[in-house]
Protein backbone atom coordinates (compact mmCIF):
# COMPACT_ATOMS: atom_id res chain seq x y z
CA UNK A 1 0.00 0.00 0.00
CA UNK A 2 1.74 3.52 -1.27
CA UNK A 3 2.57 6.05 1.12
CA UNK A 4 0.61 8.77 0.02
CA UNK A 5 -2.49 8.87 -2.05
CA UNK A 6 -1.28 11.69 -4.02
CA UNK A 7 2.37 13.29 -4.30
CA UNK A 8 2.50 17.01 -5.37
CA UNK A 9 6.13 17.00 -6.81
CA UNK A 10 8.62 20.04 -7.47
CA UNK A 11 6.07 22.71 -7.16
CA UNK A 12 6.98 26.28 -5.61
CA UNK A 13 5.59 25.98 -2.52
CA UNK A 14 3.11 29.29 -0.95
CA UNK A 15 2.04 28.12 2.38
CA UNK A 16 -0.20 30.93 3.03
CA UNK A 17 1.93 31.88 6.14
CA UNK A 18 3.91 34.76 4.76
CA UNK A 19 7.10 32.41 5.23
CA UNK A 20 9.30 32.39 2.06
CA UNK A 21 8.17 30.29 -0.57
CA UNK A 22 10.18 27.01 -1.28
CA UNK A 23 10.29 24.72 -3.65
CA UNK A 24 9.14 21.15 -2.22
CA UNK A 25 6.76 17.93 -2.37
CA UNK A 26 3.83 17.53 -0.36
CA UNK A 27 1.86 14.28 0.51
CA UNK A 28 -1.68 13.52 0.85
CA UNK A 29 -3.69 10.89 2.60
CA UNK A 30 -6.91 10.79 3.19
CA UNK A 31 -7.73 14.18 2.28
CA UNK A 32 -4.94 15.67 4.59
CA UNK A 33 -1.39 16.71 4.23
CA UNK A 34 0.86 14.59 6.01
CA UNK A 35 3.94 15.54 4.57
CA UNK A 36 6.12 18.57 2.85
CA UNK A 37 9.14 18.51 1.87
CA UNK A 38 11.24 15.79 -0.14
CA UNK A 39 9.59 12.89 -0.49
CA UNK A 40 11.10 10.14 -2.77
CA UNK A 41 9.62 8.43 -5.85
CA UNK A 42 7.52 5.76 -5.68
CA UNK A 43 5.80 6.26 -2.90
CA UNK A 44 2.02 8.05 -4.28
CA UNK A 45 -0.81 5.98 -6.04
CA UNK A 46 -1.09 9.20 -8.15
CA UNK A 47 2.35 12.17 -8.74
CA UNK A 48 1.12 14.88 -9.90
CA UNK A 49 3.97 17.23 -11.64
CA UNK A 50 4.17 20.67 -10.44
CA UNK A 51 7.30 21.79 -11.80
CA UNK A 52 7.02 25.64 -12.76
CA UNK A 53 4.36 26.16 -11.13
CA UNK A 54 2.81 27.61 -7.82
CA UNK A 55 1.26 25.46 -5.20
CA UNK A 56 -0.80 27.58 -2.65
CA UNK A 57 -3.60 27.17 -0.21
CA UNK A 58 -7.01 27.33 -1.76
CA UNK A 59 -8.91 30.67 -1.57
CA UNK A 60 -11.68 31.18 0.77
CA UNK A 61 -14.68 33.35 -0.22
CA UNK A 62 -16.45 34.91 2.38
CA UNK A 63 -19.46 36.40 0.63
CA UNK A 64 -21.61 34.54 -1.59
CA UNK A 65 -25.04 33.60 -1.63
CA UNK A 66 -24.94 29.93 -2.63
CA UNK A 67 -27.94 28.85 -0.34
CA UNK A 68 -29.91 28.24 -3.75
CA UNK A 69 -27.18 27.18 -6.03
CA UNK A 70 -25.25 24.97 -4.48
CA UNK A 71 -28.43 22.45 -4.60
CA UNK A 72 -28.02 22.53 -8.49
CA UNK A 73 -24.31 23.38 -8.84
CA UNK A 74 -21.99 21.57 -6.59
CA UNK A 75 -19.22 23.12 -8.22
CA UNK A 76 -20.78 26.27 -6.73
CA UNK A 77 -19.14 28.31 -9.95
CA UNK A 78 -17.78 30.97 -10.99
CA UNK A 79 -16.13 30.43 -7.36
CA UNK A 80 -14.50 27.15 -7.80
CA UNK A 81 -13.52 28.26 -11.39
CA UNK A 82 -11.42 30.87 -10.09
CA UNK A 83 -9.53 28.59 -7.16
CA UNK A 84 -11.69 28.78 -4.37
CA UNK A 85 -12.01 25.78 -2.27
CA UNK A 86 -14.34 27.08 0.41
CA UNK A 87 -17.52 29.41 1.01
CA UNK A 88 -19.37 30.93 3.12
CA UNK A 89 -23.48 30.68 2.48
CA UNK A 90 -26.10 32.54 4.55
CA UNK A 91 -24.86 36.53 4.06
CA UNK A 92 -26.62 39.68 4.34
CA UNK A 93 -29.29 38.18 6.64
CA UNK A 94 -30.88 35.96 3.55
CA UNK A 95 -31.40 32.78 3.00
CA UNK A 96 -34.18 29.94 3.28
CA UNK A 97 -34.46 28.58 6.45
CA UNK A 98 -35.91 28.42 8.91
CA UNK A 99 -38.80 28.59 6.60
CA UNK A 100 -42.34 26.78 7.11
CA UNK A 101 -44.08 25.27 3.54
CA UNK A 102 -46.59 27.46 3.64
CA UNK A 103 -43.87 30.17 2.83
CA UNK A 104 -41.47 28.86 0.51
CA UNK A 105 -42.39 30.91 -2.07
CA UNK A 106 -42.47 34.07 -0.68
CA UNK A 107 -38.39 33.54 1.06
CA UNK A 108 -37.62 32.82 -3.00
CA UNK A 109 -39.80 35.87 -4.07
CA UNK A 110 -37.91 38.30 -1.76
CA UNK A 111 -34.09 36.56 -3.11
CA UNK A 112 -35.27 37.38 -6.87
CA UNK A 113 -34.71 41.48 -6.55
CA UNK A 114 -32.20 41.67 -3.37
CA UNK A 115 -29.65 39.21 -4.61
CA UNK A 116 -31.18 38.93 -8.15
CA UNK A 117 -31.82 34.77 -8.27
CA UNK A 118 -34.01 33.52 -11.02
CA UNK A 119 -37.01 32.48 -9.36
CA UNK A 120 -37.53 29.40 -12.17
CA UNK A 121 -33.92 28.68 -11.25
CA UNK A 122 -35.07 28.52 -7.64
CA UNK A 123 -38.19 26.58 -7.78
CA UNK A 124 -36.68 23.90 -10.52
CA UNK A 125 -33.35 23.14 -7.98
CA UNK A 126 -34.28 23.59 -4.60
CA UNK A 127 -35.18 20.24 -2.69
CA UNK A 128 -37.03 22.12 -0.01
CA UNK A 129 -36.36 19.17 2.36
CA UNK A 130 -36.09 21.16 5.26
CA UNK A 131 -38.31 23.40 7.24
CA UNK A 132 -35.51 23.60 10.40
CA UNK A 133 -32.26 25.85 9.56
CA UNK A 134 -30.36 22.72 11.24
CA UNK A 135 -32.92 20.21 9.03
CA UNK A 136 -31.53 22.98 6.32
CA UNK A 137 -28.10 21.89 7.12
CA UNK A 138 -28.63 18.54 7.01
CA UNK A 139 -29.48 18.89 3.00
CA UNK A 140 -26.70 20.76 2.35
CA UNK A 141 -24.26 18.09 4.21
CA UNK A 142 -26.19 15.58 1.84
CA UNK A 143 -26.05 17.02 -0.82
CA UNK A 144 -22.94 16.34 -3.44
CA UNK A 145 -20.57 19.08 -3.23
CA UNK A 146 -17.05 20.17 -4.87
CA UNK A 147 -16.86 23.00 -2.48
CA UNK A 148 -16.91 23.09 0.82
CA UNK A 149 -19.71 25.13 2.27
CA UNK A 150 -19.30 27.04 5.87
CA UNK A 151 -22.36 28.54 7.19
CA UNK A 152 -23.39 31.56 9.02
CA UNK A 153 -27.25 31.33 10.03
CA UNK A 154 -29.15 34.03 8.43
CA UNK A 155 -31.08 36.69 10.40
CA UNK A 156 -34.14 37.53 8.02
CA UNK A 157 -35.63 34.26 7.94
CA UNK A 158 -35.19 34.16 11.53
CA UNK A 159 -37.48 36.83 12.50
CA UNK A 160 -40.03 36.18 9.93
CA UNK A 161 -40.60 32.54 11.36
CA UNK A 162 -40.44 34.28 15.11
CA UNK A 163 -42.69 37.13 14.69
CA UNK A 164 -44.60 36.29 11.53
CA UNK A 165 -44.11 37.79 8.49
CA UNK A 166 -46.01 41.18 8.99
CA UNK A 167 -44.28 42.46 12.25
CA UNK A 168 -40.83 41.02 10.74
CA UNK A 169 -41.81 43.59 7.78
CA UNK A 170 -42.98 46.33 9.99
CA UNK A 171 -39.43 46.28 12.14
CA UNK A 172 -41.54 45.62 15.63
CA UNK A 173 -39.67 45.51 18.56
CA UNK A 174 -39.70 41.95 19.71
CA UNK A 175 -41.43 40.60 22.86
CA UNK A 176 -39.05 39.35 25.65
CA UNK A 177 -40.75 35.88 24.69
CA UNK A 178 -39.85 36.61 21.28
CA UNK A 179 -36.29 37.68 21.73
CA UNK A 180 -35.70 34.46 23.79
CA UNK A 181 -37.18 32.26 21.60
CA UNK A 182 -34.87 34.19 18.67
CA UNK A 183 -31.83 33.77 21.08
CA UNK A 184 -32.94 30.06 21.39
CA UNK A 185 -33.13 29.63 18.06
CA UNK A 186 -29.53 30.63 17.23
CA UNK A 187 -27.76 28.34 20.07
CA UNK A 188 -30.01 25.70 18.17
CA UNK A 189 -28.39 26.67 14.67
CA UNK A 190 -24.73 26.90 15.99
CA UNK A 191 -25.44 23.86 18.17
CA UNK A 192 -26.10 22.46 14.65
CA UNK A 193 -22.95 23.63 12.95
CA UNK A 194 -23.83 27.19 12.22
CA UNK A 195 -20.70 29.54 12.51
CA UNK A 196 -21.98 32.84 13.54
CA UNK A 197 -24.87 35.19 12.28
CA UNK A 198 -25.48 37.65 9.43
CA UNK A 199 -27.74 40.68 8.88
CA UNK A 200 -28.24 43.59 6.22
CA UNK A 201 -29.21 46.72 8.18
CA UNK A 202 -29.44 49.29 4.94
CA UNK A 203 -31.50 51.85 5.78
CA UNK A 204 -34.90 51.67 4.31
CA UNK A 205 -35.10 55.15 2.51
CA UNK A 206 -32.23 56.99 1.69
CA UNK A 207 -29.13 56.91 0.00
CA UNK A 208 -28.11 53.17 1.11
CA UNK A 209 -31.61 51.46 0.51
CA UNK A 210 -30.51 49.98 -2.57
CA UNK A 211 -31.12 45.86 -1.74
CA UNK A 212 -34.94 45.72 -1.24
CA UNK A 213 -37.84 42.81 -1.36
CA UNK A 214 -39.18 42.44 -4.65
CA UNK A 215 -41.81 44.61 -4.13
CA UNK A 216 -38.98 47.28 -3.29
CA UNK A 217 -40.03 47.37 0.52
CA UNK A 218 -37.33 47.11 2.78
CA UNK A 219 -35.96 43.76 3.99
CA UNK A 220 -36.78 42.56 7.86
CA UNK A 221 -33.31 43.06 8.68
CA UNK A 222 -32.92 46.45 7.48
CA UNK A 223 -35.75 47.56 10.11
CA UNK A 224 -34.88 45.52 12.85
CA UNK A 225 -34.28 47.16 16.27
CA UNK A 226 -30.67 47.33 17.17
CA UNK A 227 -31.61 45.61 20.81
CA UNK A 228 -32.57 42.78 18.74
CA UNK A 229 -28.89 42.60 17.07
CA UNK A 230 -27.24 43.06 20.98
CA UNK A 231 -29.71 39.86 21.62
CA UNK A 232 -27.76 38.13 18.72
CA UNK A 233 -24.04 39.23 19.71
CA UNK A 234 -25.06 38.33 23.78
CA UNK A 235 -25.57 34.95 22.29
CA UNK A 236 -21.92 34.70 21.35
CA UNK A 237 -20.43 36.17 24.05
CA UNK A 238 -22.24 33.38 25.98
CA UNK A 239 -20.97 30.91 24.34
CA UNK A 240 -17.94 32.12 23.52
CA UNK A 241 -17.77 31.47 19.96
CA UNK A 242 -19.15 32.72 16.41
CA UNK A 243 -18.51 35.18 13.76
CA UNK A 244 -20.84 38.28 12.69
CA UNK A 245 -21.29 39.75 9.40
CA UNK A 246 -22.81 42.61 8.58
CA UNK A 247 -23.96 44.99 5.76
CA UNK A 248 -24.06 48.32 6.34
CA UNK A 249 -23.89 51.75 4.54
CA UNK A 250 -20.42 52.49 4.18
CA UNK A 251 -18.73 52.67 7.52
CA UNK A 252 -18.33 56.25 6.72
CA UNK A 253 -21.09 56.69 8.90
CA UNK A 254 -20.80 57.64 12.45
CA UNK A 255 -23.55 55.59 13.74
CA UNK A 256 -22.96 52.62 11.65
CA UNK A 257 -19.21 52.66 12.99
CA UNK A 258 -20.75 52.60 16.61
CA UNK A 259 -22.77 50.14 16.12
CA UNK A 260 -20.18 47.74 14.60
CA UNK A 261 -17.76 48.29 17.31
CA UNK A 262 -20.42 47.89 19.67
CA UNK A 263 -21.26 44.43 18.22
CA UNK A 264 -17.95 43.58 18.15
CA UNK A 265 -17.09 44.58 22.04
CA UNK A 266 -20.55 43.12 23.20
CA UNK A 267 -19.93 39.77 21.79
CA UNK A 268 -16.37 39.39 22.12
CA UNK A 269 -16.05 37.77 18.67
CA UNK A 270 -14.75 39.26 15.29
CA UNK A 271 -17.45 41.36 12.84
CA UNK A 272 -16.64 40.79 9.61
CA UNK A 273 -17.87 44.82 8.12
CA UNK A 274 -19.28 45.04 4.44
CA UNK A 275 -18.47 46.49 2.41
CA UNK A 276 -14.87 48.84 2.26
CA UNK A 277 -15.23 50.16 -1.59
CA UNK A 278 -13.25 53.36 -3.19
CA UNK A 279 -15.11 55.80 -4.99
CA UNK A 280 -13.26 57.57 -7.46
CA UNK A 281 -15.16 60.78 -7.25
CA UNK A 282 -14.84 60.90 -3.52
CA UNK A 283 -11.71 59.01 -2.40
CA UNK A 284 -11.76 60.46 1.01
CA UNK A 285 -15.11 58.15 2.07
CA UNK A 286 -12.34 55.11 2.25
CA UNK A 287 -9.60 56.59 3.52
CA UNK A 288 -12.23 57.06 6.51
CA UNK A 289 -12.86 54.20 6.69
CA UNK A 290 -9.65 52.40 6.31
CA UNK A 291 -8.52 54.95 9.08
CA UNK A 292 -11.47 53.69 11.51
CA UNK A 293 -10.42 50.09 10.67
CA UNK A 294 -7.19 51.23 11.95
CA UNK A 295 -7.92 52.52 14.78
CA UNK A 296 -10.40 49.69 15.82
CA UNK A 297 -6.81 46.76 15.70
CA UNK A 298 -5.54 49.59 17.74
CA UNK A 299 -8.02 49.87 20.71
CA UNK A 300 -8.67 46.02 20.28
CA UNK A 301 -11.82 45.92 18.68
CA UNK A 302 -12.38 43.29 16.07
CA UNK A 303 -13.74 44.66 13.57
CA UNK A 304 -12.50 43.43 10.23
CA UNK A 305 -13.55 45.22 6.75
CA UNK A 306 -14.32 43.09 3.30
CA UNK A 307 -12.79 45.27 0.29
CA UNK A 308 -14.64 45.51 -2.72
CA UNK A 309 -11.51 44.96 -4.96
CA UNK A 310 -12.50 43.39 -8.27
CA UNK A 311 -12.98 45.88 -11.11
CA UNK A 312 -16.07 43.55 -12.59
CA UNK A 313 -18.53 46.22 -13.69
CA UNK A 314 -22.22 45.21 -14.33
CA UNK A 315 -23.88 44.38 -17.61
CA UNK A 316 -27.52 44.51 -17.21
CA UNK A 317 -30.71 45.02 -18.70
CA UNK A 318 -34.17 46.54 -17.37
CA UNK A 319 -35.56 43.03 -17.72
CA UNK A 320 -33.95 42.41 -14.22
CA UNK A 321 -32.44 45.23 -12.82
CA UNK A 322 -32.44 46.33 -9.41
CA UNK A 323 -29.21 48.53 -8.36
CA UNK A 324 -30.83 51.51 -8.51
CA UNK A 325 -33.09 51.35 -5.49
CA UNK A 326 -31.39 53.65 -3.35
CA UNK A 327 -33.74 56.37 -5.24
CA UNK A 328 -37.26 55.45 -4.61
CA UNK A 329 -38.48 57.28 -8.26
CA UNK A 330 -36.20 54.15 -9.78
CA UNK A 331 -37.53 52.07 -7.31
CA UNK A 332 -40.83 52.74 -7.76
CA UNK A 333 -40.08 52.18 -11.74
CA UNK A 334 -37.94 48.76 -11.76
CA UNK A 335 -40.63 47.17 -9.31
CA UNK A 336 -44.06 44.70 -10.61
CA UNK A 337 -44.46 43.22 -13.60
CA UNK A 338 -42.68 43.41 -16.77
CA UNK A 339 -45.69 45.06 -18.67
CA UNK A 340 -46.00 47.50 -16.23
CA UNK A 341 -42.43 48.41 -15.59
CA UNK A 342 -42.66 49.26 -19.10
CA UNK A 343 -45.37 51.37 -18.86
CA UNK A 344 -43.58 53.52 -16.02
CA UNK A 345 -40.45 53.34 -17.40
CA UNK A 346 -42.17 55.29 -20.80
CA UNK A 347 -44.39 57.42 -18.77
CA UNK A 348 -43.71 60.78 -19.31
CA UNK A 349 -45.06 61.94 -16.39
CA UNK A 350 -42.29 59.96 -14.55
CA UNK A 351 -39.43 61.13 -16.32
CA UNK A 352 -38.57 63.86 -14.43
CA UNK A 353 -38.04 62.40 -10.92
CA UNK A 354 -36.17 59.94 -12.95
CA UNK A 355 -33.89 62.64 -14.20
CA UNK A 356 -33.75 64.78 -11.09
CA UNK A 357 -32.85 61.69 -9.00
CA UNK A 358 -29.50 60.08 -10.63
CA UNK A 359 -28.61 56.53 -8.70
CA UNK A 360 -25.36 56.34 -7.35
CA UNK A 361 -24.53 53.20 -5.97
CA UNK A 362 -21.76 50.68 -6.85
CA UNK A 363 -22.64 51.07 -10.52
CA UNK A 364 -20.99 54.34 -10.56
CA UNK A 365 -22.44 58.06 -12.59
CA UNK A 366 -25.40 57.01 -14.60
CA UNK A 367 -24.28 59.35 -17.79
CA UNK A 368 -21.59 56.77 -17.89
CA UNK A 369 -22.91 53.81 -18.31
CA UNK A 370 -22.33 52.04 -21.96
CA UNK A 371 -24.65 50.72 -24.50
CA UNK A 372 -23.46 47.53 -25.22
CA UNK A 373 -26.13 45.85 -26.29
CA UNK A 374 -28.66 47.51 -28.27
CA UNK A 375 -31.22 44.93 -30.56
CA UNK A 376 -33.07 47.11 -32.63
CA UNK A 377 -31.16 48.16 -36.34
CA UNK A 378 -31.88 51.66 -35.67
CA UNK A 379 -30.18 51.67 -32.50
CA UNK A 380 -27.01 49.74 -33.46
CA UNK A 381 -25.10 53.14 -34.35
CA UNK A 382 -25.32 53.65 -30.54
CA UNK A 383 -23.19 50.68 -30.03
CA UNK A 384 -20.53 51.35 -27.05
CA UNK A 385 -21.67 55.05 -26.66
CA UNK A 386 -21.83 56.40 -23.82
CA UNK A 387 -25.53 57.57 -22.24
CA UNK A 388 -23.81 61.09 -21.67
CA UNK A 389 -22.28 61.14 -25.87
CA UNK A 390 -25.39 59.58 -27.14
CA UNK A 391 -27.62 62.29 -25.10
CA UNK A 392 -25.41 64.74 -27.00
CA UNK A 393 -25.29 63.64 -30.39
CA UNK A 394 -29.39 62.91 -29.98
CA UNK A 395 -30.11 66.01 -27.85
CA UNK A 396 -31.52 64.71 -25.10
CA UNK A 397 -30.92 63.51 -21.47
CA UNK A 398 -28.94 60.53 -20.33
CA UNK A 399 -31.76 59.29 -18.73
CA UNK A 400 -34.50 59.18 -21.78
CA UNK A 401 -31.74 58.24 -23.97
CA UNK A 402 -31.80 55.14 -21.83
CA UNK A 403 -35.34 54.65 -20.94
CA UNK A 404 -36.81 55.37 -24.30
CA UNK A 405 -34.26 53.04 -25.97
CA UNK A 406 -35.24 49.90 -23.32
CA UNK A 407 -38.68 50.59 -23.69
CA UNK A 408 -38.55 50.07 -27.65
CA UNK A 409 -36.51 47.07 -26.84
CA UNK A 410 -39.10 45.34 -24.66
CA UNK A 411 -36.26 45.94 -21.97
CA UNK A 412 -33.91 43.85 -23.68
CA UNK A 413 -31.20 46.72 -24.52
CA UNK A 414 -27.99 45.51 -22.90
CA UNK A 415 -26.20 48.52 -20.96
CA UNK A 416 -22.53 48.43 -19.42
CA UNK A 417 -21.82 50.11 -16.11
CA UNK A 418 -18.02 50.59 -14.90
CA UNK A 419 -17.69 50.31 -11.30
CA UNK A 420 -16.75 53.69 -9.84
CA UNK A 421 -13.55 52.81 -8.24
CA UNK A 422 -11.15 52.46 -11.50
CA UNK A 423 -8.20 54.18 -10.48
CA UNK A 424 -5.23 52.04 -9.65
CA UNK A 425 -4.13 54.50 -6.63
CA UNK A 426 -7.82 54.17 -4.66
CA UNK A 427 -6.85 50.05 -4.85
CA UNK A 428 -3.27 50.21 -3.69
CA UNK A 429 -4.69 52.49 -0.89
CA UNK A 430 -7.02 49.74 -0.08
CA UNK A 431 -4.53 46.87 -0.73
CA UNK A 432 -1.81 48.34 1.15
CA UNK A 433 -4.27 47.85 4.89
CA UNK A 434 -2.78 44.73 5.33
CA UNK A 435 -6.08 43.53 7.04
CA UNK A 436 -8.20 44.20 4.78
CA UNK A 437 -10.45 41.22 2.95
CA UNK A 438 -10.29 40.58 -0.80
CA UNK A 439 -13.97 39.82 -1.97
CA UNK A 440 -17.25 40.60 -2.16
CA UNK A 441 -18.13 38.54 -4.68
CA UNK A 442 -21.66 37.62 -4.39
CA UNK A 443 -21.39 34.41 -5.50
CA UNK A 444 -24.45 32.79 -7.27
CA UNK A 445 -26.55 36.21 -6.82
CA UNK A 446 -26.94 38.83 -9.32
CA UNK A 447 -26.53 35.96 -11.69
CA UNK A 448 -27.26 37.96 -14.71
CA UNK A 449 -25.03 40.85 -14.61
CA UNK A 450 -22.20 40.47 -12.06
CA UNK A 451 -19.31 38.29 -12.54
CA UNK A 452 -17.45 39.17 -9.22
CA UNK A 453 -16.79 35.71 -8.58
CA UNK A 454 -13.64 36.14 -10.39
CA UNK A 455 -11.84 37.97 -7.78
CA UNK A 456 -9.09 35.75 -6.52
CA UNK A 457 -7.25 34.96 -10.24
CA UNK A 458 -7.97 38.92 -10.65
CA UNK A 459 -6.05 40.13 -7.78
CA UNK A 460 -3.07 37.91 -8.79
CA UNK A 461 -3.00 38.75 -12.35
CA UNK A 462 -3.44 42.65 -11.42
CA UNK A 463 -2.19 43.39 -7.89
CA UNK A 464 0.63 40.61 -7.78
CA UNK A 465 1.89 40.45 -11.56
CA UNK A 466 0.83 43.71 -13.18
CA UNK A 467 1.47 46.23 -10.44
CA UNK A 468 3.72 44.83 -7.94
CA UNK A 469 1.52 45.94 -5.29
CA UNK A 470 1.77 42.66 -3.00
CA UNK A 471 4.28 39.18 -3.13
CA UNK A 472 3.02 36.44 -3.60
CA UNK A 473 3.11 35.27 -0.08
CA UNK A 474 1.04 38.37 0.92
CA UNK A 475 -1.17 37.48 -1.46
CA UNK A 476 -1.67 34.29 -0.87
CA UNK A 477 -2.22 35.12 3.06
CA UNK A 478 -4.69 37.32 2.05
CA UNK A 479 -6.74 35.12 0.37
CA UNK A 480 -6.68 32.55 2.06
CA UNK A 481 -5.06 32.47 5.71
CA UNK A 482 -6.39 35.60 6.85
CA UNK A 483 -9.90 34.86 5.82
CA UNK A 484 -9.93 31.50 7.11
CA UNK A 485 -9.28 33.14 10.80
CA UNK A 486 -11.31 35.51 10.33
CA UNK A 487 -14.28 33.75 9.41
CA UNK A 488 -13.69 30.54 11.80
CA UNK A 489 -12.48 27.92 9.44
CA UNK A 490 -10.32 25.83 11.26
CA UNK A 491 -7.06 24.50 10.14
CA UNK A 492 -7.37 25.58 6.57
CA UNK A 493 -5.95 28.38 4.80
CA UNK A 494 -2.37 27.08 5.03
CA UNK A 495 -0.49 24.72 3.66
CA UNK A 496 1.42 22.18 6.15
CA UNK A 497 0.82 19.15 7.89
CA UNK A 498 -2.17 18.00 9.45
CA UNK A 499 -4.46 19.98 7.14
CA UNK A 500 -7.12 19.41 5.05
CA UNK A 501 -5.50 19.53 1.72
CA UNK A 502 -7.54 22.29 -0.12
CA UNK A 503 -4.87 23.67 -2.49
CA UNK A 504 -4.45 25.36 -6.03
CA UNK A 505 -1.91 24.85 -8.29
CA UNK A 506 -1.50 27.33 -11.04
CA UNK A 507 0.98 28.80 -13.57
CA UNK A 508 1.97 32.62 -12.12
CA UNK A 509 2.47 33.58 -15.95
CA UNK A 510 -0.41 31.93 -17.92
CA UNK A 511 -3.00 32.81 -15.44
CA UNK A 512 -6.01 34.80 -16.56
CA UNK A 513 -9.73 35.49 -16.35
CA UNK A 514 -11.54 34.09 -19.66
CA UNK A 515 -13.89 36.70 -21.32
CA UNK A 516 -17.63 36.62 -20.15
CA UNK A 517 -20.21 34.64 -21.74
CA UNK A 518 -23.30 33.67 -21.75
CA UNK A 519 -24.18 30.09 -20.02
CA UNK A 520 -27.84 28.53 -20.49
CA UNK A 521 -26.84 26.19 -17.58
CA UNK A 522 -29.43 27.27 -14.48
CA UNK A 523 -32.77 25.28 -13.79
CA UNK A 524 -35.70 26.07 -15.39
CA UNK A 525 -34.42 27.16 -18.50
CA UNK A 526 -32.45 29.97 -16.75
CA UNK A 527 -29.52 31.45 -18.15
CA UNK A 528 -26.44 33.37 -16.76
CA UNK A 529 -23.25 35.36 -17.38
CA UNK A 530 -19.94 34.01 -16.28
CA UNK A 531 -16.25 34.31 -16.71
CA UNK A 532 -13.87 31.25 -16.45
CA UNK A 533 -10.09 31.08 -15.82
CA UNK A 534 -7.12 29.58 -17.71
CA UNK A 535 -4.12 28.77 -15.64
CA UNK A 536 -5.33 26.52 -12.77
CA UNK A 537 -3.41 23.32 -13.51
CA UNK A 538 -4.54 21.81 -10.58
CA UNK A 539 -7.49 22.70 -7.83
CA UNK A 540 -7.97 19.80 -4.53
CA UNK A 541 -10.03 19.78 -2.33
CA UNK A 542 -9.77 17.73 0.91
CA UNK A 543 -7.06 15.71 -1.42
CA UNK A 544 -9.60 14.83 -4.41
CA UNK A 545 -8.40 16.57 -7.95
CA UNK A 546 -11.90 18.41 -8.37
CA UNK A 547 -10.03 21.08 -11.47
CA UNK A 548 -8.05 19.86 -14.01
CA UNK A 549 -6.56 22.25 -16.85
CA UNK A 550 -9.13 24.57 -15.93
CA UNK A 551 -12.21 21.86 -16.23
CA UNK A 552 -14.59 20.17 -13.68
CA UNK A 553 -13.42 16.44 -13.00
CA UNK A 554 -16.70 16.30 -11.12
CA UNK A 555 -15.05 14.75 -8.08
CA UNK A 556 -17.41 15.17 -4.94
CA UNK A 557 -15.29 16.05 -2.16
CA UNK A 558 -16.44 19.06 -0.76
CA UNK A 559 -17.79 19.09 3.03
CA UNK A 560 -20.05 20.71 5.09
CA UNK A 561 -17.90 23.01 7.73
CA UNK A 562 -20.04 22.66 10.93
CA UNK A 563 -18.14 24.53 13.74
CA UNK A 564 -15.91 25.85 10.89
CA UNK A 565 -14.23 21.83 10.80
Amino acid sequence: MARFDRVIRGGMIVDGSRLPRFRGDIGIKDGLIVEIGHIGAGEADETIDAGGLIVAPGFIDLHTHYDAQLFWDPYCSLSSWHGITSVVIGNCGFGFAPVRPAERERAMMSMTRVEAIPMASMKAGMPWDWVTFPEFLNSVDAAPKSVNILPYLPISPLLIWVMGFEAAKAGKLPTPEQHAELRRLLNEAMDAGACGWSAQRMLPTGPAAVQRDYDGTPMPTDVMHDETCREFARVLAERNDGFMQMLLISGDNARDRAFYEEMSSLSGRPMIMNVVQAFDHKPEIHRRVLRWLKSCRERGIRVVGQGLTTDAGFTFTFEDWNLFDDSQAWCDATTDTREERLAKLADPARRAALRDNLPFTATGPLPQIAIVGPKLDKNKKWLDYTLAHAGEKMGKHPVDVMLDMAVDENLETEFFAAPPNGKIEHLKELVDDPYILFGVSDGGAHTKFLTAGRYPTETICKVVRQHGMLSLEDVHWRLSALPAEVAGFRGRGVLKKGAPADIVIYDYEGLKVLPDEIAHDLPGGEWRRVQRASGYKYVLVNGEVTIRDDQQTNARSGRLLRHGT
